[in-house]
């Protein structure tokens, strides 16, 4: 039986940096594994409608079990993070998570020879970091530093790499298979990753998915009450998304001028009085 002062240093040694690519080797396995299961049901299913989506019957099953979970535990939480934390608090949580975010984003716009987004992103970063208290404040945005939000997805999408069939991934919902191989190196760019004691970093982590799951509450109640195949508009909107993160933020010369910041967005969530009637 493992002692307390053996159980400590196996700890240690799995948070430690130096073990990051066998974790890396870890996740990436358990990735191909979940595709290859996603792979063998859609062949094994009907015709398809869409041709982004070969796995739907997959998909559509995973989506099932992510509403149970998320019914039975993160909506409840983050409904009840909502109503107990003032607005303030949250903003600067989400501001926190976002600067964090602006690292990741400086690193892959760097890789994509992005040199406005790199520049806007170390800007960023260094002006929330120093003078917005840590990130809370988002001091940037108020002095017009744009955000270039970037990740290996679509950095391997800027290199020519396709996104690949629609899939959506246990706990973390919709994906593709580009995005799902670049999931592990994603995690690795995470700040939170290394941060020390391990008690501290799940903090973190449990933090972030409240946080996230919180400012999803809108979007919800709008699928909930769209009359329309809340599958199918998941999907449609995740992938328009997806595809204007790769491409809009830096095509600035086209002939139609800038683009409609509200584009692949959801609607505004109707005013509460006229839910009621």
């Amino acid at each position: 039986m493992m002692n307390r002062t053996q159980a400590g240093t196996a700890r240690d040694d799995e948070s430690h940096p130096a073990n990051g690519a066998a974790t890396l080797r870890r996740a990436g396995r358990a990735l191909v594994a979940v595709l290859g299961l996603a792979l063998l049901v859609g062949c094994a299913s009907g015709p398809r409608n869409d041709p982004r989506d070969p796995l739907e019957p997959y998909n559509r099953g995973v989506t099932k079990f992510n509403e149970q979970v998320d019914a039975l535990v993160l909506k409840p939480v983050a409904t009840a993070y909502k109503e107990v934390t003032p607005a303030p608090v949250r903003t600067g949580v989400s501001n926190f998570f976002a600067n964090l975010t602006d690292v990741w984003s400086f690193v892959n716009n760097v890789l994509q020879f992005r040199l406005e987004g790199a520049a806007s992103s170390f800007m960023r970063v260094n002006v929330n970091t120093f003078l917005g208290l840590g990130g809370v404040l988002d001091v940037a945005s108020e002095l017009g530093i744009d955000r270039y939000r970037q990740d290996f997805g679509l950095t391997l999408g800027r290199w020519g790499v396709d996104t690949g069939p629609y899939v959506v991934l246990p706990i973390l919902g919709p994906s593709t298979v580009r995005d799902t191989f670049a999931l592990p190196v994603d995690m690795m760019g995470n700040p939170v990753r290394y941060v020390d004691p391990t008690s501290a970093r799940n903090s973190l982590y449990a933090l972030r998915a409240v946080d996230v799951r919180a400012n999803l509450l809108r979007a919800g109640s709008v699928l909930d009450s769209a009359a329309l195949d809340k599958y199918s508009f998941t999907r449609d909107v995740f992938l328009q998304v997806r595809s204007q993160a790769g491409e809009a933020p830096y095509d600035k010369d086209k002939d139609d001028g800038a683009q409609d910041s509200k584009d692949g967005m959801l609607p505004e969530e109707p005013p509460a009085d006229a839910k009621k009637r």
